[in-house]
């Protein structure tokens, strides 16, 4: 995962898509990425812990973006629910 500056706070940094958050938010999470893209169902978003290479994979390739793109929308849709 890269290194992220959160916007706002100087010199605070995480690691994106942190597995920890992203478990305790995911049913959260999932929804909001359905809203914003119809395209993507629920076998693209299931969530099993310790494969979320294959979780961004899938929504990778659904969407046609990059993985820090996805990782990215990812990351936003989980720090929205904290």
């Amino acid at each position: 995962m890269s290194r992220h500056v959160r916007p706002g706070i100087p010199g605070a940094d995480y690691t994106s898509m942190n597995k920890t958050q992203l478990k305790g938010t995911w049913n959260i999470a999932k929804g909001k990425l359905k809203q914003k893209f119809a395209q993507l169902r629920d076998d693209d978003l299931q969530y099993v812990e310790g494969k979320e290479d294959e979780l961004v994979g899938r929504i990778q390739k659904r969407l046609g973006k990059s993985q820090e793109e996805v990782e990215k929308l990812i990351d936003e849709c989980c720090c929205e629910c904290v």
